[in-house]
């Protein structure tokens, strides 16, 4: 090719560039100058992001039943900015069935605070159910500003659980601002019971939809096809340790009373059952405009329903302690399992006396447990405490307390659950505070209370059952807990390990006089209401002093003796001796778990608990 030909053919590509960049620009000049199209459609048309929200997690019983579902509900959200000044108020308002004054208030927020915008969403009511929306929805048009997204809240298909399922809520400031925070305005969190505890996993993922609103709020059309849009992830479903069999006929027992139950399945730590009375049903706080009310009508209530005895209340344990104080004394050697005592009726030292019920002599700690003996059980508190001498009761003091220590007394045991309380178990610094040396310091006779389980002694009811469990287990406890898996289909993923296993540092034999003597006060002693028929139970009543009242009834329990299934501990407050009514109640909820049903011998027991009313009573 020739020299010639060659500048021919650059000269033409030039040519064509030049052409090709004249066109772009005249383009451009038409589009900006002249042709206002793409102008008017970039300032009538704003891309807008609507959240999509996940299911939550469903809950299940041990057994598969449905505690929580979910229900669609509406929520109706406003740009303030694009409402119509001469929108219809009065037709709005009674399509949604709220007063004048309740749309302004719920229309005008304070836009100095930086979670609202007079140009960006807000949600103006939460929670529409889908009949009221259905009336609502054909005059939405009428309403530019306003639009629509559902999403689902909590429904409860058994009207029990309540303080164990809890309930969810709309995000507070607080929880916005926090870091690396994941919720937005009008979001709802698990709010109280399982439902916080287990936020991360049942919450699912949020997704999002871009859409072109026009300037007057309509969608115009999907933002890019859709290409940037996310779908929500639902949460994962979680199968409870409870028995919803077991936890409704323990609330029903506990109906018209004040108090707590807690049963738990020895060899797993799994909580089997979990009430507080009085409770209400997890229905009256589904989110819905009767929500605000409800709330307020259970506040207000003098007996504080909200108020989860079974695992923040912290009661002297009474009687049931004297287990622990003979369990430490065999372990440090201060007493032996055929040991007797001397009972006259009291126990008396330096002018002063404790009384004691009055029951045939005891010849062995086996006999102590079945009379629950105070005189017995003072001698041996106090055998402990001046093991070194009594003169040094810090030092036995100071064994006995870190022994309470290892059966998780005086710390929250650590279970899966929001507020639990971690008791009181007095330390040696305690006292040497209460009774400084300078006026005579302290020694075992002056805290003697502690070794029938009153004082300044206090446990939760769960503390209560553990304990029973431990004693089940001849040493040793797993961490009560009441999540039992995530399931995802026919797959289930276990949230509590092998590594939960604790020992308490008693020795294995130490435990059978102790369970002996715990069968004795089932088959003959104050715990015969608490007989499961064909069932060997241990238990042992306590009656807890109250001096602003009628005594509480406690009582903890095991059955079967040979293969322990249930671990139990009952309280009733203002309700007199252990065997009056904490007995009946947890052998009640054992037969009830063992057989599935109460014997004929049974029912006049239940009639009784069942209809007895301590709250009301004349």
């Amino acid at each position: 090719m020739s020299t010639k030909d060659l500048q021919t053919r650059q000269l033409t590509i030039q040519v064509i560039f030049a052409g090709a960049a004249l066109l772009l620009v005249g383009k451009l000049f038409q589009l900006q100058l002249w042709d206002k199209t793409y102008a008017e459609r970039a300032e009538n048309t704003a891309v807008e992001k609507f959240t999509l929200y996940p299911s939550r997690g469903l809950l299940y019983d041990r057994n598969g039943v449905l505690l929580i579902n979910n229900e669609l509900v509406f929520d109706l959200l406003v740009t303030y900015n694009q409402i119509d000044p001469q929108m219809d108020t009065t037709l709005f308002c009674k399509l949604l069935g709220i007063e004048k004054s309740e749309f302004e208030t719920r229309l005008h927020k304070d836009w100095k605070d930086n979670r609202y915008s007079k140009r960006k969403p807000f949600i103006f009511m939460n929670s529409i159910s889908a009949k009221d929306f259905s009336k609502f929805q054909e005059s939405l048009y009428r309403f530019p500003g306003f639009f629509v997204q559902s999403r689902s809240v909590r429904s409860y298909p058994q009207p029990f659980a309540a303080h164990v399922l809890g309930f969810i809520r709309e995000v507070d400031k607080e929880e916005l601002e926090a870091p690396k925070s994941e919720y937005e305005l009008g979001d709802f969190i698990g709010g109280s019971g399982l439902e916080r505890s287990y936020e991360p996993i049942l919450r699912g993922k949020k997704g999002a939809r871009f859409v072109l609103k026009d300037n007057v709020g309509r969608v115009v059309e999907p933002y890019e096809n859709g290409a940037l849009d996310v779908s929500a992830v639902a949460g994962e479903n979680i199968k409870t340790t409870l028995d919803i069999e077991l936890q409704r006929y323990a609330e029903e027992l506990l109906k018209n009373k004040v108090g707590s139950v807690v049963a738990i399945e020895p060899k797993t730590g799994e909580i089997l059952a979990f009430a507080s009375a009085p409770t209400y049903d997890p229905n009256q706080l589904r989110i819905g405009k009767d929500r605000g009310k409800a709330v307020q009508e259970i506040g207000q209530d003098t007996l504080k329903p909200f108020f989860n005895r079974a695992v923040m209340a912290r009661y002297p344990p009474g009687s049931t302690f004297k287990l622990l104080v003979g369990l430490i004394a065999l372990q440090e050697g201060v007493i032996r399992p055929e040991q007797g005592y001397s009972c006259p009726g009291y126990y008396a030292y330096g002018g002063s006396s404790w009384g004691c019920r009055s029951h045939p002599p005891v010849t062995s700690i086996v006999q102590a447990v079945q009379y629950s003996c105070n005189a017995y059980f003072f001698n041996t508190f106090r055998r402990i405490v001046d093991k070194e001498s009594f003169y040094k009761p810090e030092v036995g003091y100071d064994i006995f307390v870190k022994h309470l220590l290892g059966f998780g007394l005086g710390h929250p045991l650590g279970i899966d659950f929001p507020n639990e309380a971690g008791g009181n178990v007095p330390t040696v610094a305690f006292y040497d505070k209460i009774y400084p040396k300078e006026k005579g310091s302290w020694k075992s006779p002056t805290i003697i209370s502690l070794g029938i389980g009153q004082g300044e002694l206090l446990l939760t009811t769960l503390q209560m059952a553990n304990i029973a469990a431990v004693i089940a287990n001849r040493g040793y406890y797993i961490r009560p807990h009441l999540g039992k898996a995530v399931v995802s289909g026919k797959d289930a993923t276990p949230l509590f390990g092998e590594g939960e296993h604790v020992d308490v540092g008693i020795d294995a034999r130490h435990f059978e006089p102790i369970i002996q003597g715990m069968l004795a006060v089932v088959a003959a002693g104050t715990g015969r209401s608490a007989m499961v028929p064909g069932v060997q139970v241990g238990g042992k009543t306590g009656t807890v002093q109250n001096p602003h009242g009628t005594d509480h009834s406690t009582f903890i329990a095991f059955a079967p003796a040979d293969d322990p299934k249930i671990a139990i501990a009952v309280y009733v407050e203002n309700s007199g001796g252990g065997g009056r009514f904490a007995a009946p109640i947890a052998g009640l909820l054992m037969e009830k778990y063992l057989h599935r049903s109460i014997s004929p011998e049974k029912e006049f027991y239940e009639k009784l608990m069942l209809e007895t009313d301590l709250i009301h009573k004349p």
